[in-house]
């Protein structure tokens, strides 16, 4: 992870290409959305990429870009936990994370951007 300026950019396991290299079947979705509601003052977008498996569904990688106050350290930190314990991608869009309506969405950007993957890889 590092802070660029204003902008906040982490990564944590395989990108696409990274994924192929080690035999795997990737598919890459990128999201954007609001770091919390954006009725309230101060939001900002962040844009992540998630990384998954088509084969086996497990995540393998995200990266996240965003204002340095959107939490991406927090994010970023999900998916790492979620790719040490071989969670699958549809399981990260089913945790039960943090809300409240200054600092997330009801539906946190993690979840929103694993739903993406999923709808993506499903359809």
């Amino acid at each position: 992870m590092l802070k660029l300026f204003d902008l906040a950019i982490a990564r944590t396991g395989l990108n696409d290409a990274e994924a192929r290299l080690e035999g795997f079947s990737p598919l890459t979705v990128e999201t954007e959305c609001w770091d919390h509601k954006n009725y309230y003052p101060g939001a900002h977008r962040l844009h992540i990429r998630v990384t998954g498996d088509r084969t086996t569904g497990y995540l393998l990688g995200a990266q996240i870009i965003g204002h340095w106050q959107t939490g991406v350290a927090k994010r970023i930190d999900v998916f790492a936990t979620a790719i040490f314990n071989r969670m699958k991608v549809e399981e990260v869009e089913q945790l039960d994370l943090s809300y409240t309506p200054p600092l997330s969405n009801p539906w946190d950007p993690v979840q929103m951007s694993a739903e993406a993957w999923c709808r993506t890889a499903y359809q």
